[in-house]
C-alpha cells in the first residue's frame, strides 16, 4: 500500500520545513535534484478511501439498508446492522465485499455496490503544495494529474517564486526527490516541462532572492 512508503504527519513537516529553508538559502542556484520522469502514473491505480469521502451504498433488494455515507475522520463508516466498519485505505470493490460479510450475518446472501461520490483521499495519497505557490494546499491526487493541473489548482506562483528552482518530494519512492521547472511551464508554455504526479507528491517552491 502506498501508505507504507509514505513519511509519518510529523516526518513530512520536519522535512519540508529544511528543505524549504534550504530553497530560500539557494535562491536561484541549479536543483541539484534529477530531472521528474514525464510519466510516473502507475496504470493500475485504484483510487483508496480516506477520511472525508462519502460513499454510495447499495444494497441490492434492500433499500432500507441502501444510503450515503461520509467516511469519519478515524477511516471507519457506519450503517444500518454495521457499525464501526473500517474504509481507509480500501478501493469500493474491497469495501463492499467487506459490508458483505458484515451484512451476511443478518440477511441471506447480500449484494452490495459501493460508489465513491466525494474524494478527499487518504493523507498519504494527498498531493501537498508548499512554498511560493499563490495559495498553498492539499489536493486529491487523480489518475493522470499533471505539475500544469496542479499549478492551475493553487492559482499559479507569487512573484517572488523560484519557478525553475521547484522540486518533487516523491514519498512513494523513499522521498526521493527530482527537479522541475515551473516557470519554463508557466511563463514560457513549455510543455516538455509538464510532468505526470503521484500520489503523496509534495510540491516545494522556493522563494527567489534576486
Amino acid at each position: 500500500m502506498v501508505e507504507s512508503a509514505s513519511m509519518s504527519g510529523d516526518s513530512v513537516r520536519k522535512f519540508l520545513g529544511v528543505t524549504v529553508a534550504a530553497g530560500l538559502l539557494s535562491g536561484c542556484a541549479t536543483s541539484s535534484f534529477p530531472p521528474a520522469p514525464a510519466v510516473a502514473s502507475d496504470a493500475a491505480y485504484n483510487y483508496v478511501i480516506g477520511p472525508g469521502d462519502s460513499v454510495n451504498i447499495v444494497v441490492w433488494r434492500n433499500p432500507e439498508l441502501s444510503m450515503a455515507v461520509p467516511v469519519r475522520p478515524d477511516g471507519k463508516i457506519t450503517t444500518p446492522l454495521v457499525e464501526d466498519l473500517p474504509a481507509l485505505g480500501k478501493d469500493s470493490s474491497t469495501l463492499a465485499r467487506d459490508i458483505e460479510q458484515a451484512l451476511a450475518k443478518f440477511i441471506r446472501e447480500p449484494v452490495v455496490t459501493v460508489i465513491v461520490t466525494s474524494f478527499v483521499g487518504p493523507y498519504s495519497e494527498q498531493i501537498r503544495v508548499v512554498g511560493e505557490a499563490a495559495t498553498p494546499q492539499v489536493l486529491p491526487y487523480v489518475q493522470k494529474m499533471t505539475l500544469l493541473d496542479v499549478m492551475i489548482a493553487v492559482g499559479g506562483v507569487t512573484e517572488f517564486a523560484d519557478g525553475n528552482g521547484a522540486s518533487i518530494l516523491r514519498t512513494g519512492e523513499g522521498n526521493k526527490q527530482y527537479s522541475v521547472r515551473v516557470k519554463d511551464l508557466l511563463k514560457r508554455g513549455d510543455v516538455s516541462a509538464n510532468v505526470e504526479m503521484r500520489p503523496g507528491d509534495v510540491l516545494i517552491i522556493p522563494q527567489s532572492w534576486f
